[in-house]
């Protein structure tokens, strides 16, 4: 676009190096209210944002109308001002051989129209019927987005995102069930999402009390992604690492799980929710394995915490969007390892589970109240488990995994199978 190419120029007459991000979206989207669609809706929005980096001072600003980037730009440069110096070898150049534009979470048979969204949410309720449990509630959202990353090196990259969500709540007396899924892809299944909301609904009517005491856990890919992203993943990040505000900064090299298992990031996986050829900084992406056969081996850092630091970028850095900056993250976080079923012998099998955000990001510790819980055996569920909580330690879990089923799921940038415990403690009566 010209008018990012005149940006960077007059940039470059007032700093030393200048980032520049562009993104773009369109969305189609529909809510279901019971049984009948409630509201259908398109948006459009757009986002920029300007870093500017002079003699190790850091600056930005963000805008929702580019047509203002001479004052997104001032706002840019005089908070570079304030800005206090830090350690910077200068923005990405671009990659020879790698490709100017993304297509990796593009799919062109997603269609914007409402007719697309009134048809998942059709499929949705169809599913739904399976089971004795009536609907609350339900969406579906198509979406299709561009985002374009230049700056003062000569970097020029484009990435294409399409998206397809669909949700859907259900409640039977005094139960209730919830799923959820999404893609880049066309290929999701809204069918099987309202059938398995329903079912968890229908099913976890009547629940009985279980004793306090020390059980099996299954940990559904929901439930041990909500207790992997309030600890483990936050404390895998550079900048955490080096504030002390990591309880692995001191274990590199160390086990950290069992050995049979590892944790990586893999930004090429294909159909991943986050997968790409740039991280949100253009630096190229690549694997990145966190935990090899159980041993702690990296930490993952974007450019402006490897240079604090010393250390080299991982390619790690990710955005949600232009006007929201960049973070320390991930791509597609793997757990991977032998895989068995594990539903075979008695345990306690946990749907979701609630206050996974209380659970202390420093030391791990979590009580959390499980939802949707089933005594299961012989890879069947058998009666629903009333209200009770579950109380362990999120580091301390991964060393006790004693299996990983044969199934995965992706879960926003989380790629991760079931997971069976040993010896949880779970808080009933």
């Amino acid at each position: 676009m010209a008018w990012i190419d005149q940006l960077i120029r007059e940039g470059e007459k007032r700093v030393g190096e200048i980032e520049v991000v562009f993104a773009e979206g369109t969305s189609v989207s529909a809510d279901l209210k019971r049984r009948n669609i409630s509201i259908a809706s398109r948006s459009d929005d757009c986002g920029l944002a300007i870093r500017v980096i002079s003699k190790g001072k850091i600056g930005s600003s963000t805008t929702n109308d580019p047509r203002h980037w001479e004052q997104c730009l001032n706002a840019a440069v005089s908070s570079a001002r304030l800005a206090t110096a830090q350690p910077w070898d200068g923005l990405p150049k671009p990659s020879e051989g790698l490709a100017a534009t993304d297509t990796s979470c593009n799919d062109p048979a997603i269609s914007l129209e409402p007719d697309a969204a009134r048809a998942l949410l059709a499929s949705l309720l169809d599913g739904s019927s399976e089971h004795p449990a009536d609907v609350t509630s339900g969406s579906a959202t198509l979406s299709m987005s561009t985002m374009t990353l230049a700056n003062s090196q000569g970097l020029q990259a484009e990435s294409r995102h399409t998206g397809v969500s669909v949700s859907l709540e259900a409640i039977a007396g005094q139960s209730t069930g919830s799923e959820f899924a999404q893609s880049c892809f066309m290929d999701i299944d809204p069918y099987a999402v309202g059938e398995r909301a329903a079912f968890f609904a229908a099913r976890s009517t009547g629940g009985k009390d279980i004793a306090t005491g020390s059980y099996d856990v299954i940990l559904s890919p929901i439930a041990y992604a909500e207790l992997l992203g309030a600890a483990f993943v936050p404390a895998l990040s550079g900048r955490n690492v080096h504030a002390r505000r990591s309880r692995l900064a001191d274990r590199l090299g160390e086990q950290v799980m069992d050995s049979r298992f590892s944790l990586y990031d893999d930004p090429h996986r294909e159909k991943g929710l986050g997968s790409t050829l740039r991280d949100g900084e253009g630096v190229p992406a690549r694997r990145i394995d966190f935990v090899e056969n159980g041993i702690l081996k990296s930490f993952a850092y974007d450019l402006r915490t490897a240079y604090r630091y010393g250390k080299t970028t991982t390619g790690s850095a990710v955005r949600g969007g232009a006007s929201s900056g960049t973070a320390i993250g991930h791509h597609n976080l793997v757990l991977d390892g032998p895989r068995d079923d594990i539903t075979q012998e008695p345990a306690i099998y946990v749907h979701s589970v609630i206050g996974a955000h209380t659970a202390n990001p420093m030391n791990g510790d979590f009580s959390v109240e499980m939802a949707n819980a089933f005594r299961m055996g012989g890879g069947t569920f058998s009666e629903p488990v009333r209200s009770a909580m579950l109380a362990a330690n999120v580091f301390d879990m991964h060393t006790g995994i004693v299996g990983i089923s044969q199934e995965v799921r992706q879960i926003g940038p989380l790629v991760l199978p079931s997971i069976r415990l040993c010896g949880l403690r779970v808080i009933g009566k």
